[in-house]
């Protein structure tokens, strides 16, 4: 979401008309109060975890690590067109899996009147 000159000028607008002239000088400090106490509340927490982690924090590449970066559909479609040159090399280790290999699955057939449910001892 960014916010451009136009949408800041329309804000600013409806301020002066819902605040008056006598008030907004008074709700503008104190929004520029606001401004200041959270920019120094992020600098503080920078600076205590560049101390917590020591020359290591300088080192993290922040931009690898931000989620908006990861798109489900570009991973997949990334891998899918590796797998399909061959550029992956798992993918030339990795056995293929044919039509002949796969089998259905068994119908699900309802339990008889006291017969208890199958048990598999090694899934538990």
């Amino acid at each position: 979401m960014s916010i451009d000159f136009n949408k800041i000028l329309i804000i600013g607008i409806i301020a002066v008309l819902l605040l008056g002239p006598q008030r907004l000088p008074m709700y503008a400090q104190k929004l520029a109060e606001f401004v200041k106490a959270i920019r120094r509340f992020a600098d503080t927490a920078k600076d205590r975890m560049r101390d917590e982690m020591g020359p290591d924090f300088d080192e993290v590449d922040w931009q690898k690590l931000d989620p908006r970066q990861y798109d489900p559909r570009r991973i997949i479609r990334d891998a899918l067109i590796d797998s399909a040159t061959g550029a992956n090399t798992a993918d030339a280790v990795a056995p293929q899996v044919t039509a002949s290999k796969v089998r259905a699955p068994a119908p699900i057939v309802p339990l008889a009147a006291g017969e208890s449910a199958p048990f598999d001892g090694e899934a538990t």
